[in-house]
């Protein structure tokens, strides 16, 4: 086999997915996944849960992170109960609500979470309830996933303790926070070099920083473009660019599109 195989388990039409965890899955071959993260949550069930070179233990109550660029598969030897959250890319580019956002990226330094009861079943069946009404509430799911990550990070600081992850954690919230085109600023908001920043986001992320500014900046404009009314040259002075022609470019060279391009496509006036 000359490729690892991806999987793609979510229709395009949704942003996120949660059901039980699938008992037919028990065994699986190793795979990747196509463009989402994926929360595991064990209520039940022994095994292993083999992650790139590393195999975990199942210890229910956990919960396992799988991460897009990862490959994983499974061993389970008993009939496992739990469920299964699937958040696509898109997800992230829609959410209003950037404590969300922040969540996520606090889930990318984490690879399993022992949790001390199973007191996140209720919330799981909540939003499995919800997803499956004809019109989803996003104001309800949004709300219910927020609870359940804040449940799963509180419960993974006892075991992540990394000053890099957490310098990493503290520029991702700042950057989530306040999206500015400019390395410097947040270098000097985290009391370290650019260059420092740089080599931090390179081993978490295989990334500059200047890379991971963009995706996040592109985020934002979008946000902007889709939800608001702004003009150009405002979405591109709050971003700090120094003028809309800089931010055009910008956005058409990470995106293949202009802004005004990407507004027409919305449907939007």
């Amino acid at each position: 086999m000359n490729t690892i195989k991806v999987y793609d388990k979510i229709s395009p039409v949704f942003d996120i997915k949660v059901e039980p965890f699938d008992v037919n899955k028990r065994y699986t071959k190793p795979h990747r996944h196509n463009k989402y993260l994926e929360l595991v949550y064990f209520s039940k069930g022994e095994g292993y849960h083999h992650l790139d070179s590393i195999s975990y233990i199942i210890e229910p109550p956990m919960v396992f992170v799988v991460k897009k660029e990862e490959v994983h598969n499974w061993e389970i030897t008993t009939v496992p109960k739990g469920f299964v959250i699937i958040i696509k890319e898109s997800f992230l580019d829609k959410t209003l609500d950037k404590h969300i956002n922040i969540q996520l990226n606090k889930l990318r330094t984490i690879q399993k979470v022992k949790l001390s009861d199973t007191s996140l079943k209720p919330l799981f069946k909540a939003l499995c309830v919800e997803l499956k009404q004809h019109v989803p509430q996003i104001e309800f799911v949004e709300g219910v996933l927020k609870a359940l990550l804040e449940k799963i990070i509180g419960s993974s600081y006892t075991e992540v303790t990394n000053e890099s992850v957490d310098k990493m954690t503290d520029f991702m919230s700042l950057l989530i926070e306040n999206p500015k085109n400019d390395v410097a600023f947040y270098a000097k908001n985290l009391n370290l070099t650019s260059q420092n920043l740089n080599q931090l986001c390179r081993k978490q992320y295989d990334k500059t920083a200047s890379e991971i500014i963009a995706i996040e900046i592109i985020k934002e404009a979008k946000r902007f473009l889709m939800y608001t009314n702004k003009t150009m040259s405002e979405i591109g002075y709050q971003l700090d660019f120094k003028d809309v022609s800089h931010f055009v470019k910008y956005f058409k060279r990470h995106t293949g599109k202009t802004p005004l391009q990407f507004r027409k496509e919305q449907n939007i006036p």
